[in-house]
């Protein structure tokens, strides 16, 4: 009955109660406690710099100039090809103008990757325990549909740190420094003058969108990247994933971030308008899709798709590659 069943409670409650003062009440065993989830956390990140830092900075590094490109052109803040859009900013702003706002992916890149594998990590645990426990049957082996899945859960975590990143990024993006003096002097000043005009919400501003391109392109991503290994490996008649040849974890990077683009370009193209917008320009997104539709037309929703895939290839090759050569390196550590 009720009464039984609060007394219980209760009693549980104390119990729970004196368990935790006498285990963490004294000072040294708080401090052992404290020690340990610190250098697990340490280990953590330390495991994440050595692993994601290289390829996500890779990733970075060989696409950023081609990502500006492609900003500008969604935004409307340039116009023409996409080799005409590279020589006019190399005018204009010069070398380091194609690397404008470069410092907010590559602050963000280690630990955005490490949540991101590490999201892909918990998806395909989440979908081995539902297999086990709902569909009543062993995972041996995970199929396409089921990578598709879990990718499409690690864009959830991720895109917490990608929306702050991205909304910044865009901004240092779409300024050039013709015709006055730049409105941002680099990432922090920013980030600064972003939070004053509109606190931790503007920071984030954006972050339905970023998921709205993320869940999808994340589920793309993980699907053909594992896809394509599988159809690599049959081809050189390996069944073991270990002698996968450095050519084709390449190519199968390369085609998973063209299939990712390909899938979430016009949800980046919403992002982009949304995130570079002054304050009350649209009220959502779906205002963002309408202007669109009525302005330039469902066109529009493709803008920029040249220069994203162009960056795709070289950009996610060398990304995942990095991924799997840190992963056999630092493998002792698991």
């Amino acid at each position: 009955n009720t009464s039984t069943f609060q007394e219980e409670i209760g009693i549980g409650s104390q119990e729970l109660s004196f368990w935790w003062n006498r285990r963490y009440k004294n000072s040294d065993m708080s401090f052992c406690f404290t020690a340990c989830v610190v250098g697990m956390l340490l280990g953590f990140l330390a495991h994440a710099l050595l692993l994601f830092g290289p390829s996500g900075a890779c990733l970075v590094m060989v696409g950023h100039p081609l990502d500006l490109i492609k900003v500008r052109m969604q935004t409307g803040v340039g116009g023409g090809s996409v080799l005409g859009m590279m020589g006019k900013t190399l005018r204009a702003e010069g070398f380091g103008g194609l690397y404008r706002g470069v410092s907010a992916p590559l602050t963000a890149v280690t630990p955005l990757f490490a949540v991101c594998f590490w999201g892909y990590d918990m998806g395909k645990r989440c979908v081995r325990l539902w297999e086990s426990k709902v569909m009543k049957r062993e995972v041996t082996e995970f199929t396409i549909p089921q990578y598709c899945v879990a990718g499409g859960i690690s864009a959830i975590p991720a895109s917490l740190l990608m929306a702050p990143s991205e909304r910044i990024k865009c901004l240092l993006q779409i300024q050039t420094n013709v015709g006055g003096v730049p409105k941002y002097n680099g990432m922090l000043d920013c980030a600064a003058k972003v939070y004053q005009e509109g606190g931790i919400r503007s920071l984030f501003r954006g972050f339905g969108a970023t998921l709205l391109r993320d869940v999808p392109g994340s589920v793309v991503w993980f699907g053909v990247y594992e896809f394509a290994k599988k159809e690599m490996l049959r081809f050189q008649g390996h069944t073991d994933k270990a002698k996968l040849s450095p050519m084709a974890i390449l190519t199968a990077g390369g085609l998973a971030g063209m299939a990712n683009w390909t899938i979430c370009i016009p949800a980046d193209v919403i992002k982009s308008r949304f995130q570079t917008a002054p304050e009350g320009m649209y009220n959502g997104l779906w205002d963002v899709y309408r202007d669109l539709m009525a302005k330039e037309g469902p066109a529009a929703l493709f803008r920029g798709i040249r220069p994203a895939l162009i960056r795709a290839f070289p950009a996610n090759a060398a990304c995942f590659f990095g991924m799997e050569v840190g992963q056999k390196l630092l493998s002792f550590l698991d």
